[in-house]
């Protein structure tokens, strides 16, 4: 046996007996999963080495960045040691060490000298360095198992690749990962060493590049770092007086939720000192971002200190930031939020080191939607802001209507672009309505990154309230913890004149304090989000997946899902979000060949909306849960499938017939699932993937080629209407060695079927 190879295989031994047992429990293999990326940046025209932390990495071979201009290559993947692995490892040095002793003539009292001497090999002495190095690693309690794996790439980007933001995901055999936000930017970068090279690991060492040492950078520059437990980290730079300085940083945004903290991000705070530590400004936050943001004119030249840590004093490799510093141009509101469709419209621009105080914008754009709106100065570009745009008439608000008597005449529908300008404002529009008529009263201001926290009532003449809303949940919404725009949806009790009063619920305002209100008839529409934004399948075989219907405005009709422009080979099973519901699980069948690359894939829905046909697209997004509790579903730039390994006959399952199985409630239901000829295999098991409750398997009967399933439904769990799919998978007894060296064994997956759409009906 080759010496070099051993501390290798004893990594590689103990992998191959504790993967696969991670996804045990239900009979399916872990799904690979990155939590950072460090740093979460770059230069354009740069070539940099970046460390990506997560979990059931094994075999990573790849990475995947959106957009052009970015090559991506694994350098190294390294996974840290178990116990075992750290003893076995430790007993090969103590062996290496007396070897080296022996081979230098040295006799170590109480033993006798050796007849021959030892030799000792440059081999040797780099098996001894590669232990150290693996030891030196070592945690017997990592910080969070989740990011416990480390992989280096090494990114090349293009001087011309676009600034912005982009997606990174990792490859690995069990398919892609969730993504990771990384910028492509256009500012010099300065990065301190990573939580690793800092052995923040061993409490006792010298940190090299830790918390007490600043680090100098010259501006405009974007400064990174990682924020480990009770760290303050700190940057030094030369300012001249008259500047007008943005210190904007991005850590929640690079990062939007942790399932494992609270409030389920990093929290930084910035601080802007002068030389000497004294303290100049201070941000925990910008408006209702967790984000901070600092704008400081400098009063003299001289030295100056940005501290950034975290407000609860946390850390862990995935606090990880970018500080873009500098006379960066810097919008901070824009009026108005939105405007019609396929027109120009003339926009106020307020900011920090901004070229315009007005743009024009929105015609391009020929239907409803909101799209980013920058502002350019050189060849910086600033941050964007979003900006509205709709097919409804638009009006601009008049003041004075702060009272029944000044209220500002509207007719519906319509959209209203006005701000709350003061403490205290209200603003009141008075519109006629018809006894039965159901009006709806939407305000687009949080969600135009507006600060405003609106509060809604409808009044008739005599001021008495009719309705009132403050918060309304918008659940296609993932990156919002306060969904502060109001919504109210009421029927009119009489013919005659009603006051729409907008407020901010806090009493404040501002110039910055904008909204759009719409006042309408229901206008019932959906979107769509389908998750995961990645999936993995092998060629041929079947993978299970999500896809979330937002609602609005009263719909409830049935919605057909298909997909948009894919490649030959990719087909639906159960592509259909039943009536009155929310969600639906169905399954996507792949070509029965690999694909070298991940495929972007396009997924619509079609529906019919108050007699109209209606096409939507499907939103990319990815279920991440906040502290402990919140689930969150946070939007991803495409659907992207990889389809690699062999096609096996024995994984492509088959359902028999066409239309939805029928299940009495109470009751039970028959349906045949068949494997390929010659592919059948023994020992294999049916299990339900999260069905709902009250529907389980009764029982399962072998037939020829395949298997006989009875599927029961409680009838004290579901009623008669209950529409959805069912997702079998099947797994298979596979042998594994258990400890002491002894014959095991376990359930591993072999496949999926396609899903069976079902529906409850009375017994």
């Amino acid at each position: 046996m080759n010496p070099r190879r051993w501390p290798a295989m004893l990594v590689g031994m103990a992998l191959a007996a504790i993967v696969p047992a991670a996804g045990a429990q239900q009979g399916q293999p872990p799904v690979p999963h990155v939590g950072y990326v460090y740093p979460a940046g770059a230069r354009q025209g740069s070539a940099v080495e970046v460390q990506i932390g997560g979990q059931f990495l094994d075999g990573v071979n790849g990475a995947h960045v959106s957009g052009a201009g970015v090559k991506a290559s694994v350098v190294e993947y390294v996974k840290p040691l178990t116990p075992v692995q750290f003893n076995l490892l430790r007993e090969k040095l103590s062996q290496l060490e007396d070897k080296r002793t022996a081979a230098a003539g040295i006799v170590v009292r109480g033993t006798t000298r050796p007849s021959t001497r030892a030799v000792w090999t440059a081999e040797d002495q780099k098996m001894l360095a590669e232990i150290r190095q693996k030891l030196a690693t070592f945690v017997r309690r990592p910080s969070s198992p989740a990011i416990a794996e480390t992989v280096r790439i090494k990114l090349t980007l293009a001087a011309d690749a676009a600034p912005g933001r982009r997606e990174l995901r990792l490859l690995t055999p069990a398919g892609l990962t969730n993504p990771l936000v990384f910028h492509v930017d256009q500012l010099p970068e300065f990065s301190k060493k990573t939580a690793a090279a800092m052995d923040v690991r061993n409490p006792n060492a010298t940190r090299a590049g830790a918390s007490s040492v600043e680090m100098k950078i010259s501006l405009p520059a974007v400064a990174n770092g990682q924020i480990m437990p009770g760290d303050v980290d700190r940057y030094r730079f030369q300012a001249s007086k008259g500047q007008r300085l943005v210190i904007a940083v991005s850590a929640r945004e690079l990062m939007p939720y942790m399932a494992d903290a609270v409030p389920g991000w990093f929290s930084a705070a910035v601080t802007l000192c002068d030389g000497s530590g004294r303290e100049l400004a201070y941000a925990g936050n910008y408006r209702f971002h967790p984000d901070p943001v600092l704008c400081y004119q400098v009063v003299e030249d001289g030295q100056y200190v940005i501290r950034i840590n975290d407000a609860l004093y946390r850390g862990r490799e995935d606090f990880v930031y970018r500080i873009s510093v500098g006379e960066l141009p810097f919008v901070t509101s824009i009026f108005p939020l939105g405007g019609p469709a396929g027109t120009d419209t003339v926009i106020e621009v307020k900011g920090w080191n901004l070229p315009v105080a007005r743009l024009a914008a929105g015609a391009a754009e020929k239907t409803a939607g909101i799209v980013p709106l920058s502002v350019r100065k050189g060849a910086l570009v600033s941050n964007s802001v979003p900006f509205a745009v709709d097919v409804l008439p638009e009006c601009i608000e008049r003041e004075p209507n702060d009272s029944l008597a000044t209220a500002q005449r509207v007719t519906p529908p319509i959209f209203i672009n006005g701000r709350i300008e003061k403490s205290g404002d209200w603003d009141v529009f008075r519109f006629d309505g018809r006894a039965g008529e159901e009006i709806v009263a939407e305000v687009w201001a949080r969600r135009l990154d507006s600060p405003l926290d609106s509060v809604l009532r409808l009044t008739d003449p005599a001021g008495k309230q009719l309705a009132f809303n403050d918060d309304h949940e918008d659940k296609g919404l993932g990156l919002s913890t306060h969904h502060a725009d109001s919504l109210i949806r009421a029927k009119l009790p009489a013919t005659g004149a009603y006051f729409i009063h907008v407020g901010d619920v806090q009493r404040s305002g501002g110039p910055e304090y904008g909204y759009r209100l719409r006042i309408s008839a229901p206008m019932p529409d959906f979107a769509l989000r389908v998750s995961p934004s990645g999936i993995h399948v092998r060629p041929g075989a079947t993978a299970a997946f999500t896809v979330h219907a937002v609602r609005k405005d009263g719909f409830s009709g049935e919605i057909a899902l298909s997909l948009k422009g894919a490649p030959a080979g990719f087909s639906l099973s159960g592509a259909r979000i039943p009536a009155n519901q929310d969600q639906v699980r169905l399954t996507l069948t792949a070509p029965q060949v690999p694909m070298p690359q991940p495929v972007s894939l396009s997924l619509e829905g079609r529906a019919t909306v108050d007699g109209r046909a209606g096409i939507r697209p499907a939103q990319a997004s990815d279920e991440m849960m906040q502290a402990f509790a919140y689930r969150h579903l946070v939007p991803a730039e495409g659907l992207m499938v990889s389809i690699s390994g062999q096609f096996l006959p024995r994984a492509a399952l088959r359902v028999a017939g066409t239309g939805a199985v029928k299940i009495p409630a109470g009751g039970t239901a028959r349906v045949q699932v068949y494997w390929p000829p010659r592919a059948f295999m023994s020992g294999i098991s049916l299990e339900l993937s999260d069905p709902p409750d009250g529907i389980t398997i009764r029982s399962v009967t072998p037939i020829r080629q395949g298997m006989e399933v009875l599927f029961g439904a409680d009838a004290a769990k579901v009623k008669p209407g209950l529409q959805g799919n069912l997702i079998l998978n099947a797994t298979a007894d596979r042998p594994a060695m258990a400890a002491g060296g002894q014959a095991n064994r376990r359930r591993a997956p072999v496949g999926t079927a396609p899903a069976i759409p079902f529906e409850i009906v009375a017994r």
